[in-house]
């Protein structure tokens, strides 16, 4: 009984790291892709509001027109949004979309004041009471983070041309 077991454990763990190489990856880029091509396309149909928040953009966006900020980050949103959904410049799309997601933290999720962590964690919210709202964006860059370190996964363009350039040089 106990060796049938544990066999089946060892066979679902075995299962299981086999579809997560294609999946999780999958799934991450899926999410993210949905959440920065909305972002995107609210930019695309909306009024730039950068102007207002232009002066609490990190160094060197500060530098920069709000126009320029507003257009870079909209076609960062749309452009690497459509590269994480196929798994194109996986790697790449994510860290600019980290850096999109750092910029937009800073100028406008952070809270304004805060003087102890204990006023600081109040931010960690969705909505913003006053104290910021820094939960979101956290929680993208957390999903971020393993595309960055591990690429797109199995199912994805970068693996189809890792894979076809990587038999050419073989041969």
């Amino acid at each position: 009984m106990n060796t049938s077991l544990s066999s089946a454990v060892k066979g679902l763990h075995f299962n299981l790291d086999r579809a997560g190489s294609w999946m999780a990856p999958l799934t991450l880029r899926v999410f993210l892709a949905w959440e920065f091509f909305e972002s995107g396309l609210e930019k695309w149909n909306g009024q730039n509001w950068f102007a207002d928040i232009q002066e609490r953009f990190p160094f060197p966006f500060n530098q920069v027109p709000a126009t320029f900020n507003w257009e870079l980050s909209m076609w960062a949103e749309l452009i690497c949004a459509l590269a994480l959904l196929v798994g194109l410049g996986t790697r790449v799309s994510a860290l600019i979309l980290m850096v999109v997601t750092v910029v937009a933290t800073a100028a406008v999720h952070w809270p304004a004041d805060w003087s102890t962590l204990s006023e600081l964690a109040q931010g960690y919210a969705i909505s913003n009471k006053g104290h910021g709202n820094f939960k979101l964006p956290l929680i993208y860059l957390a999903a971020l983070l393993p595309l960055v370190l591990t690429g797109a996964g199995k199912l994805s363009l970068d693996a189809l041309l890792a894979c076809t350039f990587w038999r050419r040089n073989i041969r």
